[in-house]
């Protein structure tokens, strides 16, 4: 009778896996730590350096133009920024008187023309639920309330002051020697960079200074329609509602329909067709603004897609409120610049061809063979000629730089 063998059971054999994590590894995830918290913690100074910086790029061109006339940069420096000095002492001389005067005449009214209202409305049965609403609104202690706003705002403008003036100062200080600012900038950045630097520098100027000269454009488009409606129609306040108008015309989106709510308050006494044919024009010329004005103005400067707009402000008005806001739209076109000046490749994105990429490697070479030996501020002159040549190939259509390494 045949007879089984009984292997007996053995048991799996168990995988260990061991993790080491290299003390290299761990002062890298500490540095990140500490870097977001000092981010974090120097928030208002990065707000303060992006803020110099736009200026800087704002009126760096008008600076270098003048001093090309003939004037030293100091005195170009000079003028141009007594000349912004009186024209913003002039707008908000102009501006902000009767634009209070018009406020607090406002605020101190509303409980009246409620009530004027509600009696015109009595006898309209479809008004009932409108009067409900408006007999809740808090109007009786409104002046009560807006003045302790600005008792509470009054201790805030001290410390803006004080950041305008940090603010400004340092853009002064970066445009009164330019060629001293970049050459710290050279002296960190290891030279076989210098020539991506140099690009994007100009870019950045090129970026800055074209969303500022379009802010102009429009701002004061919309201040010159402003006061031709507001003068035929006969309203009081024409000039200092213009200048608000422009002013306020530079916040993204929301700024147009900002402008446009004194517009429609001014004329508020000549009747309800009056205030409605106002509201309508306002309406029409926000959608010309923002469907052919804004496009073509900044539509080569920005290039920046719908969506990315959206999201940029959004995380601008998040970081850094008013101010972030203002300044999204320059720093995205700037990231947008920087992943395609460094060749990122993005996932969807076209990757920069070989001819592009050897071009690169040719410009490298001819500024290390010209920068030789030469101090942070000779190789940053050198490195902007050098992007000179590479951005008048791009716009001559090639894709190559010269053989000969110039003089």
């Amino acid at each position: 009778m045949p007879t089984h063998a009984v292997i007996p059971a053995t048991e799996p054999a168990v995988q260990r896996v061991r993790v080491e994590i290299s003390p290299r590894s761990v002062f890298l995830v500490l540095g990140v730590i500490v870097g977001v918290w000092l981010l974090g913690q120097l928030v208002a100074v990065l707000k303060v350096v992006a803020i110099a910086l736009v200026m800087v790029g704002t009126f760096d061109p008008l600076v270098t133009w003048l001093e090309r006339r003939g004037l030293g940069r100091g005195r170009a420096l000079v003028l141009v920024f007594v000349a912004a000095a009186l024209v913003l002492v002039g707008i908000v001389l102009l501006m902000v008187p009767p634009l209070v005067s018009q406020l607090l005449d406002l605020i101190v009214g509303a409980p009246q023309r409620r009530t004027e209202l509600i009696a015109a409305l009595q006898d309209r049965p479809w008004a009932k639920p409108l009067i409900g609403a408006l007999e809740d609104l808090p109007l009786d202690n409104l002046a009560a309330h807006a003045g302790m706003r600005v008792i509470g705002y009054s201790t805030m403008l001290f410390v803006y002051i004080g950041y305008g003036l940090s603010t400004l100062f340092l853009a002064i200080y970066l445009l009164a020697d330019p060629a001293r600012s970049k050459g710290l900038v050279y002296a960190v950045v290891p030279r076989r960079h210098h020539v991506k630097v140099a690009r994007i520098l100009h870019e950045l100027m090129r970026i800055v200074g074209g969303y500022m000269r379009g802010q102009l454009i429009t701002s004061a488009s919309i201040a010159v329609f402003v006061f031709a409606l507001l003068t035929i129609l006969g309203a009081d306040n024409a000039l200092p509602i213009a200048l608000f108008a422009g002013l306020t015309d530079v916040i993204p989106f929301v700024g147009g329909y900002i402008a446009s709510t004194p517009v429609i308050v001014s004329v508020i006494p000549m009747g309800l067709t009056t205030t409605i044919v106002v509201a309508v024009i306002m309406l029409i010329y926000q959608e010309f603004e923002s469907r052919i004005l804004v496009p073509r103005v900044y539509g080569r400067v920005l290039r920046l897609p719908p969506a990315i707009v959206l999201i940029a402000l959004l995380i601008g008005g998040t970081l850094g409120g008013f101010l972030g806001v203002m300044i999204a739209l320059p720093i995205a076109a700037g990231l947008q610049m920087l992943v395609r000046e460094l060749r990122v490749d993005l996932p969807g994105s076209v990757p920069a061809s070989d001819e592009l990429l050897a071009r690169d490697i040719r410009a490298s070479e001819i500024y290390s063979h010209l920068s030789q030996g030469s101090a942070p501020i000779e190789a940053s002159v050198i490195a902007e000629e050098v992007a000179t040549m590479v951005k008048e190939s791009e716009e001559d259509g090639r894709t190559t730089m010269p053989g000969r390494v110039p003089p």
